[in-house]
C-alpha cells in the first residue's frame, strides 16, 4: 500500500505547478515521500495511513507558499530562513566549527562581526533591501534544528495523548504531528539544495579562476532540470536506504549534537557547489538527454540526500521524545467520565 501511495504520489507531482522556489514543489514533495518511504517499521503506522501521508506530502511546499507574500515583514521572517550563505561566516570572523545553536545569539555575533569588518561586506541599497534581509546570511541550520525540537515536543505530549487522552486529544496530536513534519521537510529540503548554502546562489561571484558561470541559473536547479530530465518518485523510490537515527552523545564543546549534525549536513551540501557548477559548466545541466547523465545522477542525489536527512530527524524525534509527566498528571487528575447507562 505505501508503494502504491508513492506511485500515485508520482502522478501528482507530474501534474503540479512549478511557479515556487527552492526545488519547487514536484522537488520538495519528492523529498517528504522519499523521507516517508526510509522511516522504519517502528515509526507510527498513523503516518503511513494515506491521507496523513498525503498531507505530509502537500506541505513540504507550504513555506513558499508564504513566500508569495506582499508582506514585507513576512518576507523578513521566513525568507531567512530557506538558506545559509556559509562563506559569510568567515568574512564576519565567525568559525563554522564553534557555530552556536542559539539563533539570537548568532545574530548578534555576525552583527558584530560584520560590523568589524565592514570592508568585507557590499555596501546595501536600500531599494533592493526592502525587506531587510540582505545584511544576513540566511538561518536555515537554526530553523531546521528548531523545527526538530518543535517536533521533537509534539512526539511527547502525542505519546502522553496516546495513553491518558481522548480520542479527538489524540486525533488533534497527531493533526500537529503531521502538520510539523511536512512543513520542516521543506527546509531540510533546502538544504539538499547547493545554491541554498552557498553565497554562489545566483552565478559565481568574485575570483573566478575556473570560469564559472556569472549568470542566475538558480532555477535550472530548483526545479527546471528536474522537469526537463523527467526525474520522478518512481526511479528515486527503490534506491531509498532506512533512515539511521541521529548520534546524540554529548559533545565535548557542549553544543547541541542535532544542531552540529545539522550543520554537518548544510556544510556537506555546500561542498556540491563546485561540482554543480562545473557540471553546469560542462553542459550537463541541459536538457536532460543521454549527455546529461552526470547531472542527472547529480540532481537525483541531492534529493535522496534531503530525504535521508529528514527520515533521520524525524525517526530520531520520535525516539528522543518521552512522555510528557505534567501533561500526564494533568490528564490524571481529570474527573472520571460517568459510566454509560445500558
Amino acid at each position: 500500500m505505501f508503494r502504491l501511495l508513492g506511485r500515485l504520489g508520482g502522478l501528482a507531482l507530474a501534474l503540479a505547478p512549478t511557479g515556487a522556489r527552492a526545488w519547487y514543489e514536484p522537488g520538495h514533495r519528492m523529498i517528504n515521500r522519499l523521507a516517508l518511504d526510509s522511516l522504519p517499521a517502528d515509526f507510527p503506522a498513523w503516518s503511513r495511513e494515506p491521507d496523513n501521508a498525503g498531507r505530509i506530502v502537500f506541505l513540504a511546499q507550504e513555506p513558499d507558499r508564504w513566500r508569495r507574500t506582499r508582506s514585507e515583514l513576512l518576507q523578513h521572517d521566513n525568507g531567512l530562513d530557506h538558506f545559509f550563505e556559509v562563506e559569510l561566516l568567515a568574512d564576519a570572523g565567525i568559525d563554522v566549527a564553534t557555530l552556536t545553536p542559539f539563533r539570537y545569539q548568532f545574530v548578534a555575533q555576525f552583527a558584530s562581526g560584520r560590523a568589524a569588518h565592514a570592508d568585507r561586506f557590499p555596501a546595501i541599497e536600500p531599494a533592493k533591501d526592502r525587506d531587510h534581509s540582505l545584511e544576513w546570511p540566511g538561518f536555515l541550520p537554526w530553523e531546521i534544528a528548531e523545527s526538530y525540537a518543535k517536533l521533537q515536543t509534539v512526539f511527547s505530549y502525542l505519546k502522553t495523548y496516546e495513553r491518558y487522552g481522548s480520542p479527538a486529544e489524540i486525533a488533534d496530536a497527531r493533526a500537529n504531528a503531521v502538520y510539523v513534519m511536512g512543513v520542516m521537510g521543506h527546509y531540510v529540503g533546502d538544504g539538499s539544495q547547493p545554491l541554498h548554502a552557498t553565497v554562489q546562489k545566483s552565478g559565481w561571484l568574485g575570483p573566478n579562476p575556473h570560469h564559472y558561470t556569472t549568470t542566475d541559473f538558480h532555477a535550472l536547479i530548483d526545479g527546471g532540470f528536474i522537469a526537463r530530465a523527467g526525474i520522478t518518485l518512481a526511479e528515486l523510490e527503490p534506491r531509498v536506504v532506512p533512515a539511521p537515527p541521529l548520534d546524540l552523545t554529548p559533545r565535548p564543546d557542549g553544543r547541541d549534537p542535532a544542531f552540529v549534525a545539522v550543520v554537518d549536513y548544510l556544510l556537506a551540501t555546500q561542498r556540491t557547489v563546485e561540482p554543480l557548477y562545473r557540471l553546469l559548466q560542462q553542459h550537463q545541466l541541459t536538457d536532460g538527454g543521454p549527455g546529461d547523465r552526470a547531472g542527472r545522477a547529480f540532481i537525483a542525489e541531492r534529493l535522496l540526500a534531503g530525504g535521508q536527512m529528514l527520515g533521520t530527524l524525524w525517526l530520531t524525534a520520535w525516539r528522543q521524545a518521552a512522555p510528557d509527566p505534567n501533561l500526564r498528571a494533568t490528564l490524571l487528575e481529570r474527573p472520571v467520565p460517568p459510566a454509560v447507562a445500558p
